[in-house]
């Protein structure tokens, strides 16, 4: 199997379920984390191979398989032979370029989303492809790489008196999504302040790097649009399916995390319009600053227009220019300068041009 990472157009021509990588590999190794759990007992392994995993098929327990890491296909491709997973549906759990979606098959639900994070070292969004199946008593997340984002959950269920311990594993798959979605609060959250830093920056002192921060917020924002607004249709559909996978008594909870998605998904709006509004403020910003450039130059413009008259006056080299043979004619000169400036500099003032 190959386990380097691979373009779309490589696959081109390959037969429909081929599985082959398509994304990023990170330098880690795969991680395979079980844990399964009732009301009265939990217990968490780390898996080796997919027998760790299939000796959970036959137990009335809830089996939650987290798997972190897409390098090794193998796993993956054993895990779709063991529990009947259509080929497609590893095809696209390996494709990380998915747009979210919801599939209902006959023995399982197919669940893929992003998962945004924030890097603050340039004020970047990072995506992760979060892949989810839904059987019957097995919950499985395929995540791109190791993180925190599952660390609530798994404290969740390892605590005995948490609601989670006693429903079923679409109640867990509800735990899940709304853990990844409600990341992008934070994630927005963290975006508003830096629009607040920007917007300060465009009243003190906008600069060119002002600029670029402003459109790099705004291509982000786009991304994350394109991320989130699948999420409608998602949760749509989870809540429109007829299926004994997912309980009535859930559908509520599906419900929560689709309140959740319109609010986001008002918030990126807003955002948006900030942005923007952060585009027309550094151009009027710019204008502004440019205008008091351009009011400073025309006073002294404006100041040296009747000395330069007078100047040239005396300059020209007629013979029969009384001026020109007075003693005090130099220094007459030079007050006549001084006045006319200070003249027109309390002019200026007095009309508030100044």
């Amino acid at each position: 199997m190959i386990e380097n990472s691979t373009n779309i157009s490589e696959k081109v021509g390959m037969s429909p379920g081929s599985l082959i990588h398509i994304g990023d590999i990170h330098d880690q190794d795969q991680l395979i984390t079980i844990t399964d759990y009732n009301k009265k007992t939990c217990e968490v392994i780390n898996a080796e191979s997919i027998d760790d995993i299939v000796k959970y098929k036959d137990k009335d327990s809830v089996t939650w398989v987290n798997i972190e890491g897409l390098k090794n296909i193998e796993i993956i491709e054993s895990i779709g032979e063991a529990f009947n997973i259509h080929p497609l549906v590893l095809e696209d759990i390996l494709n990380t370029h998915q747009r979210a979606k919801f599939e209902d098959y006959d023995d399982y639900q197919y669940i893929v989303l992003k998962g945004l994070f924030l890097e603050n070292k340039n004020s970047t969004v990072v995506y992760e492809q979060i892949s989810i199946l839904l059987l019957n008593n097995f919950v499985f997340t395929f995540k791109e790489k190791k993180d925190d984002l599952f660390v609530p959950i798994e404290k969740r269920i390892q605590n005995s008196k948490n609601r989670i311990r006693g429903l079923g594993p679409d109640y867990l798959t509800y735990a899940i999504l709304d853990s990844v979605i409600d990341q992008n609060f934070a994630l927005l959250e963290s975006l508003d302040e830096i629009i607040d830093s920007i917007e300060e920056e465009l009243l003190i002192n906008p600069a060119t790097d002002t600029l670029k921060r402003i459109q790099n917020i705004k291509r982000e924002l786009i991304y994350i649009r394109r991320s989130v607004s699948p999420l409608r249709e998602l949760l749509n559909s989870i809540l429109r399916v007829e299926s004994t996978l997912i309980e009535e008594k859930t559908q509520i909870y599906f419900r929560d995390v689709y309140d959740h998605v319109l609010r986001i998904s008002e918030t990126i709006e807003l955002q948006r319009d900030m942005v923007y509004g952060l585009m027309d403020m550094y151009q009027t910003s710019i204008s502004n600053k440019m205008n008091e450039v351009m009011k400073v130059l025309t006073v002294f413009a404006s100041i040296f227009i009747p000395l330069t008259f007078i100047a040239g006056v005396y300059g020209m080299n007629f013979e029969y220019m009384p001026e020109l043979k007075w003693r005090l004619a130099y220094p007459i000169l030079w007050v006549v300068f001084i006045v006319v400036g200070i003249g027109l500099l309390v002019y200026f003032r007095r009309k508030k041009w100044l």
